[in-house]
């Protein structure tokens, strides 16, 4: 697939088959349906949803290690074929070719129970080393120290993998806590995309002399939500590809340092997890690199007191997922006019479509809501014993750990797609821009997220 196809926006019914958001609604679903349909006939998911045991490097742990893939080796080669079919046949539809995905995922899929292994370990565990942030490390130490080969890049899906994980994850959120929380999310999102987008589109054009659609592209990858953004909005102003992959990387690279400056900061003032759950799901520029720093603050409280996990998690993607990703669609739109009616109107005088926010929209966001409604219907008014010793183990447990699969799978794509070599190529310009726009979201998102709502997001567990 070349860069132009990747620019190019689909619409109409084909939508539905022919775009990244859609198959990870219906493959998140899928799983979802598979674990539903399985638990109400008095089984379980988990021989597929398969994950390593915690263990230590001593002759028990080893043999207990040993002794676990004895045991469930099928249960591995089952879940390695569930993901190599589903994504496979998908990824063909998309314009991937099979002959390059295959084998790339299923580098993929080896380094990723290596990593799983290896952060199970009760070490991996005492340094907070979990899966996703171990792959994403092991990543980038693969990809900068051996040169692989471009269609190798077919397998390395960072967007589509965690859009399913997103997916997955609403199944793992409770509905009302959506309910509760969107209009303050969205109303910090407004804020934080607004200033961003503004400081970047100001820096590029009128201190830089940047081209208009470049800034616009980076504008939309620092203010929203990342590649997803970059690309929409690339789309949308026909900008460049050189634009798209320029903003890519400068996403990319600052996500990358964010997920371990926020987290730390946090640590040292003690901020509690919903805080900082929602400062990253303001101020990180990537789904996935905002899970890992949120995930990793969350496991770091809990740790040391026995709660927040869940928390950070939840407070970053109300406020990433439900805040900041929305703008990709009208931010689009907005650019869209400007690009047509202003950029273009020489060329060719037509204005876009209302259906242009809907086409623009982030499909998988409505699966998020979707998962988090269904399996909230389902687990209502269940007793509490019920749901905590039957329901959430054999039914919310594989789910998660599905999910979990789908994380290790996109933060060790970030690292392999992460070459720090060609990012000496590009100029100073459009780091600056950005980076102008980072330092304003990152202060702001500190100023929101702790000072002017903290008191709501630290009663974000309460909600629940």
């Amino acid at each position: 697939m070349s860069d132009d196809e990747k620019v190019e926006v689909v619409r109409g019914i084909q939508t539905l088959w022919k775009t990244e958001d859609w198959w990870a609604v219906w493959i998140a679903f899928l799983i979802i349906a598979l674990a539903a349909i399985l638990y109400f006939n008095g089984s379980t998911l988990k021989p597929l949803a398969v994950y390593p045991p915690k263990w230590s490097f001593t002759p028990e742990g080893w043999a207990k290690l040993i002794q676990h893939f004895q045991q469930h080796g099928s249960w591995y080669l089952a879940n390695y074929v569930f993901w190599l079919v589903v994504f496979t046949i998908s990824s063909a539809i998309l314009g991937f070719k099979p002959s390059e995905f295959v084998p790339s995922f299923t580098f993929v899929y080896i380094a990723s129970i290596l990593i799983a292994i290896f952060s199970a370990n009760e070490t991996a565990h005492h340094y907070n080393l979990e899966a996703p942030l171990f792959a994403l490390i092991v990543g980038l130490i693969i990809g900068n120290a051996i040169k692989l080969p471009r269609w190798m890049d077919a397998g390395f899906r960072v967007e589509y993998y965690i859009k399913t994980g997103i997916v997955l994850l609403g199944a793992t959120l409770p509905f009302m806590l959506i309910v509760y929380a969107g209009p303050v999310a969205f109303a910090q999102a407004t804020t934080i995309a607004v200033s961003t987008f503004v400081t970047i589109y100001f820096v590029g054009t009128r201190i830089l002399n940047l081209d208009k659609r470049f800034a616009a592209v980076l504008g939309a990858g620092g203010a929203v939500c990342g590649v997803s953004a970059s690309i929409a909005m690339a789309a949308a102003v026909r900008a460049k590809k050189e634009h798209v992959a320029m903003g890519i990387t400068c996403v990319i690279v600052w996500a990358i340092i964010m997920i371990f400056i926020i987290p730390y900061v946090g640590w040292a003032m003690h901020l509690h997890p919903g805080i900082v759950g929602a400062w990253v799901g303001t101020s990180e520029f990537a789904d996935a690199a905002g899970f890992a720093a949120a995930m990793q603050y969350g496991l770091m409280y809990q740790a040391k007191y026995g709660f927040g996990a869940d928390i950070a998690i939840w407070a970053f993607t109300l406020m990433k997922v439900i805040g900041r990703d929305m703008w990709i669609g009208l931010w689009a739109f907005v650019m869209a006019i400007i690009a047509t009616t202003k950029w273009e109107v020489a060329e060719s005088g037509q204005k876009p479509s209302a259906m242009e926010i809907w086409w623009r929209f982030p499909k998988f966001v409505l699966g998020f809501f979707a998962a988090s409604l269904v399996m909230t219907a389902i687990t209502a008014g269940v007793p509490l014993d019920v749901y905590l010793h039957k329901m959430k183990p054999l039914l919310i447990g594989p789910i998660k750990t599905m999910r979990t699969w789908t994380f290790i799978f996109t933060f060790f794509s970030i690292g392999l797609t992460t070459r720090f070599r060609e990012l000496a190529a590009t100029g100073k310009k459009p780091w600056i821009a950005f980076s102008s726009g980072a330092i304003v979201n990152v202060i702001l998102g500190f100023i929101m997220s702790v000072y002017i709502l903290g008191w709501y997001w630290s009663s974000i567990g309460t909600l629940g």
